[in-house]
């Protein structure tokens, strides 16, 4: 017997287990499961337990399918209401102003951790506090089944378009742009029709889940491997099939593996 693949399978299975009693106790309590997974990281790391690569890719799964999810959710009219556009404008813009004196000021008086700061580094460490977790705001909706409200559906509209600032400006500051095949992405559009017949021929068991899973990682890598924001890339997929009468049910049924998957993000935010 492999003994080491025994310490391993055991090891899986504390962690989910704690996972479970500190996510059930949540509940217990009146909070959502997730501050309960959170707790299982902080634990797991004060027992100097690391964060292995599969729980990592556990993560990474679940933040593309619920990305990918939240396309399928997401109304294309809705990204272009005053609510959501004007919103995060005036959100960044005055998160920068406010953040980014602030943080100025406290270099200038040599606090801790800021002595070094210009007002260039002021302002885009500001920039990057005006960013909101698609992740958490997600799970907050979905406990409170508002993902279909007005409001769910202006802040999920706020959250897109800050996914999308934040690819531009990674893009534009670190000098990485996008691969010059990046631009054949957008044959997608005039796929949409094929890729709707195909979820209509997919029927409603297996082939639709692996459908689901086909478009959220394949294309995810596809966007990577054009150097664009592999996440993106099912959120983009998500929204093409939004519009077809099985995308609710296509949401429904991964909705199992993506709630497992983002167990992993929580605890390795915790760890």
């Amino acid at each position: 017997m492999d003994f080491e693949w025994v310490a391993i399978a055991l090891g899986d299975v504390a962690w989910i287990t704690l996972a479970f009693a500190l996510g059930f106790g949540s509940r217990l309590v009146g909070l959502p499961p997730l501050v309960g997974f959170l707790a299982t990281g902080f634990v797991l790391n004060y027992l100097g337990i690391a964060s292995g690569e599969v729980l990592q890719k556990l993560a990474d799964l679940g933040i593309t399918l619920l990305l990918f999810t939240v396309g399928l959710k997401l109304d294309l009219k809705t990204l272009v209401r005053p609510q959501v556009w004007a919103v995060t404008s005036l959100h960044i813009g005055l998160v920068i102003a406010i953040f980014g004196l602030g943080i100025f000021v406290l270099a200038a008086l040599g606090a801790p951790l800021f002595t070094s700061l210009d007002v260039k580094q002021a302002l885009l460490l500001a920039f990057a506090l005006s960013f909101s977790s698609t992740v958490f705001v997600v799970k907050t909706l979905e406990e409170k089944a508002a993902m279909k409200s007005l409001h769910g559906r202006i802040a999920i509209g706020i959250l897109v378009l800050q996914d999308i600032a934040a690819v531009v400006f990674l893009a534009g500051s670190t000098g990485n742009l996008p691969s010059p095949w990046a631009v054949l992405l957008f044959l997608l559009i005039p796929m949409r029709p094929l890729f709707h017949q195909l979820l209509q021929l997919a029927g409603h068991g297996e082939l639709l889940i692996l459908y689901g899973l086909v478009l959220a990682l394949g294309f995810a890598e596809l966007f990577e491997v054009g150097g664009v924001k592999d996440d993106l890339g099912a959120l983009i997929m998500g929204l093409l099939i939004s519009a077809h009468p099985k995308a609710s049910e296509m949401s429904k049924t991964i909705l199992g593996f993506k709630d497992l998957f983002l167990v992993g993000f929580f605890l390795s935010i915790g760890m």
